[in-house]
């Protein structure tokens, strides 16, 4: 059972490679059915993981039989085994809807999907900061080839944009890594959250150097303001599968936020504890505010989709600053919800520029689809559950949220945006809906009938809403599980380090 921690990351890794061999590359239909089963099979198998780790508590694999902290650590907790389940189902929906047509567009489509997923993957089950950077290297090399498949001016214009912007991310974590192994000798995160603890005075600085830096570059991955400008653009110009894996792609620089800042710099930092909640909060709070405005401002539904995005961004780092185990809770919930449900968005936004003709997508009159019924209705409850609107699983989502928000500055601010962004991404969907379906022009449909592979994407996503909905209450259990185990860094840095125990750095 403990090699299968490895199965995310190596599954995909297979996939990868076994698509790109001459008896698959040279059949489109063996590629996508390969992709196809390939993902479903990573989703029965994260789900047995998770189902493992319930029963076990914190697994954790070294590569190699090299522990900790000496060798390469792989670490399945329920955070990080949930990330890698919303992930791969968030996947087979993106490869379905993309194996209907998408990905004949551009080449090797299917191929850098796996990569991509194996990178993701990896960032979530990793249990040092080099590995995780490996990672990111990983998923980001294969997101540069993915965001410009099928060409286009936009599409480029956007692609060097994003890669300028991450290779100088990538850049500013080697640095951060350096100053923070040079310090402290380590750089897995168990044996970081130990030493951190017990730091001479005259490292502190250094120390938190480092770790302001890699706020800095998880800042930059989530697109938290003032580092959000490449989001909208960069996810508005994606092709539709495309876009909808880079929903959980910012999700990971939250991840690391909360992973970093609650087990590494967390209580029990001593003088560092806390050091990034001060930043944080403004952050996540102007994160949210501009995203709101910039739905209402958006002139296309896909950057209003992107500007969803946004929001959803601002309000998990808001999260990741309480630094308490319910709005870990509260963070991990919604970003399962957020994630699927703007993953959703961006299928149904191409869906609807499909049947529209000329005016695609934009928030103008135009031709009728011709599946006003269906794509109406999918519409409708993607609205309904992305503005948090009951019965649905954004409401029970910012209900967590605003019960999370106990101290009374944080709950007048976090209270406030967050109600007054749910009416505002209210009146920017009622807009568009209203646009895209009743401002009609002509009786003639703009399209054909969408593919049944890509409407059942669709559902897949969408029916996750009523899903976390009806399994509300096992649902932030497990939620709040996982919070408490991630602020439980004793336990978790004693099951990781084991036979390896560290020693107090000596002045």
């Amino acid at each position: 059972m403990w090699h299968l921690i490895t199965a995310p990351i190596l599954l995909p890794f297979l996939t990868a490679l076994l698509i790109m061999l001459p008896p698959v590359h040279y059949s489109p239909m063996r590629r996508r059915w390969l992709s196809m089963i390939s993902s479903a099979i990573q989703l029965v198998l994260a789900v047995f993981l998770l189902l493992q780790v319930q029963q076990q508590g914190l697994m954790h694999y070294a590569v190699g039989n090299w522990q900790a902290p000496f060798g390469i650590i792989l670490v399945a907790d329920t955070l990080s085994v949930v990330m890698v389940c919303l992930t791969s189902f968030l996947a087979l929906g993106a490869i379905c809807y993309g194996s209907a047509g998408e990905d004949e567009k551009g080449s090797f489509f299917h191929p850098l999907f796996q990569f991509q997923l194996m990178g993701i993957n990896g960032a979530f089950l990793t249990g040092d900061l080099f590995n995780l950077f490996v990672f990111f290297e990983v998923l980001l090399i294969a997101s540069y080839a993915l965001l410009i498949h099928a060409g286009g001016k936009n599409k480029t214009k956007a692609a060097v944009h994003y890669v300028v912007l991450n290779l100088t991310g990538s850049a500013i974590f080697l640095f951060s890594l350096a100053v923070l192994y040079g310090t402290l000798g380590t750089l897995n995160i168990a044996d970081m959250a130990v030493k951190v603890a017990v730091l001479p005075a005259e490292d502190l600085m250094l120390v938190k150097a480092g770790g302001l830096m890699l706020m800095i570059v998880f800042a930059l991955k989530a697109a938290v303001l003032p580092l959000q400008f490449w989001l909208p653009a960069t996810y508005a110009s994606a092709s539709a599968p495309v876009a909808a894996l880079f929903a959980v792609m910012t999700k990971i620089g939250v991840y690391a936020l909360l992973r970093v800042y609650s087990t590494i710099f967390g209580e029990n930092a001593g003088p560092l504890a806390g050091m990034a909640s001060d930043w944080l909060l403004p952050a996540g709070l102007a994160t949210i505010a501009l995203g709101a405005v910039g739905a209402l401002a958006s002139q296309d539904f896909r950057k209003l989709v992107a500007n969803l995005v946004l929001v959803s961004v601002g309000t998990l780092v808001s999260l990741v600053a309480l630094q308490t185990e319910l709005s870990a809770a509260a963070a991990l919930y919604y970003t399962v919800h957020s994630t699927l449900v703007t993953a959703a968005l961006f299928l149904i936004a191409d869906l609807i520029a499909n049947q529209r003709g000329k005016a695609g997508d934009r928030l103008v009159s135009g031709r009728r689809v011709s599946q006003p019924i269906l794509l109406g209705f999918i519409f409708m409850i993607g609205a309904l559950t992305v503005a948090g609107l009951p019965p649905f699983s954004g409401f029970v989502g910012k209900l967590m949220i605003l019960q999370s928000a106990v101290e009374p500055v944080s709950r007048v601010l976090l209270w406030s945006l967050i109600l007054l962004s749910s009416l505002m991404v209210i009146v920017a969907l009622s807009r568009a809906g209203s646009t895209l379906f009743w401002r009609v022009s002509g009786t003639e449909p703009g399209g054909g009938k969408a593919p049944p592979l890509q409407v059942f994407a669709v559902i897949w996503l969408l029916l996750a809403s009523p899903l976390l909905a009806v399994f509300a209450g096992p649902l932030t259990a497990l939620s709040q599980q996982a919070a408490a185990q991630l602020y439980d860094t004793t336990t978790s840095t004693n099951s990781i380090l084991g036979q390896y125990p560290v020693q107090e750095i000596k002045p």
